[in-house]
């Protein structure tokens, strides 16, 4: 098998986009939801390294979470089988970005939906910037984090997942987003390998 080529990210033109990693959905949805393949804490640390690795070499850290509205769900929330969060609403502390990553967003983007870019900033605050490569991480890799990737693959962008700094409610959907979503779209790395990717070869 033929040894995949150095990948090489320009941190000016890059940003770190990390999806819902928010005091609701980190603890799993309120209900202690097990999150796989990587715990909680796992995908956060991970998020947290590549975070501090790109802000030290003039990088863009955004961090996204979701707003909630009246009755504390998504507005407006059509009707589904399931309802995210449980019924009931959610408590206030819910759309909170955990503290572990809550110092390094240089912007917080509040999105009303699962996506990213509907009806937020967030594609105008990348374009201004020179963005041209979106690094992705959160929490779930099938619903917000897919969500971002899809509508960014529709903006033209150069897209990177962070793989072990994603994780979802269930492990093989993370792994079949990954199979079927990402690798079709962007490029699916480790930490370690975007790390090793934002400094220049010697």
């Amino acid at each position: 098998m033929t040894a995949r080529p150095r990948d090489e990210l320009d941190a000016a033109t890059s940003a770190l986009v990390l999806v819902d990693f928010q005091r609701g959905v980190v603890d799993g949805l309120g209900a202690g939801v097990p999150l796989g393949p990587h715990p909680a804490a796992e995908a956060v640390a991970n998020a947290r390294r590549v975070a501090v690795a790109l802000r030290r070499r003039g990088g863009l850290v955004v961090l996204v979470r979701g707003s909630m509205g009246r009755g504390g769900v998504p507005f407006p929330a059509p009707r589904a089988d399931v309802e995210l969060p449980p019924p009931g609403g959610a408590p206030a502390e819910w759309t909170e970005v955990v503290p572990e990553l809550a110092d390094l967003g240089s912007h917080v983007v509040v999105k009303h939906q699962w996506g990213s870019f509907y009806g937020t900033e967030l594609d105008p605050l990348l374009r201004r910037r020179g963005v041209r490569t979106v690094l992705f991480g959160g929490i779930a890799t099938n619903l917000g984090v897919e969500s971002a990737a899809r509508e960014a693959y529709d903006r033209g962008y150069e897209q990177v997942l962070v793989r072990d700094a994603a994780t979802a409610f269930d492990a093989g959907a993370h792994e079949d987003a990954i199979a079927r979503v990402f690798s079709l779209i962007g490029r699916v790395r480790t930490a370690d390998e975007v790390i090793d990717a934002l400094d220049p070869p010697a």
